[in-house]
């Protein structure tokens, strides 16, 4: 059941400092553990380079003054779609014990304002198949399984 709370996060900028507790965020459950790993090096260097760029944004939503949740938004140029921009949401998560709150609606919908801001024509994510309470989340936001996605490690 959604919570008052909700109304009262925030959203900003993440900041280096922010980052131990982004990645702990990010690394709370059983499918992300492993490939995020522990707090080091490699995540200061994609802090900086989603820092750098003009097409990345990290997000924290922060509620009394704790940073609860965390996504990384990508504005995507394209040549598809008549020259459209897209939306990428990813690495997106609210700190467990808030779950069910409101608050991941709360990101998400500053997720979709910040894409019309931006000119996005769309929003699209990707969502491990092993999460099947983000997919409910996500179709109830209007979001539809409309594609199949593949991925090849590099």
């Amino acid at each position: 059941m959604p919570d008052s709370r909700a109304s009262a996060v925030t959203f900003r900028p993440a900041t280096r400092d922010d980052l131990p507790r982004v990645v702990e965020l990010i690394a709370d459950d059983a499918v992300a553990a492993a490939r995020t790993g522990s707090f080091g090096p490699a995540h200061v260097a994609g802090f900086e380079a989603i820092e750098a760029s003009p097409n990345d944004e990290l997000v924290v939503a922060e509620l009394d003054g704790s940073v609860v949740g965390v996504m990384q938004l990508t504005f995507v140029p394209g040549i598809s779609r008549n020259g459209a921009t897209r939306l990428l949401v990813e690495a997106v998560r609210v700190d467990a014990a808030l779950r069910g709150r409101g608050l991941g609606r709360a990101l998400m919908e500053h997720a979709h304002e910040r894409g019309r801001e931006r000119g996005c024509v769309m929003a699209q994510l990707t969502s491990d198949k092993q999460r099947p309470d983000a997919h409910r989340f996500y179709r109830s936001l209007g979001y539809a399984q409309s594609h199949e996605g593949f991925k090849l490690p590099l």
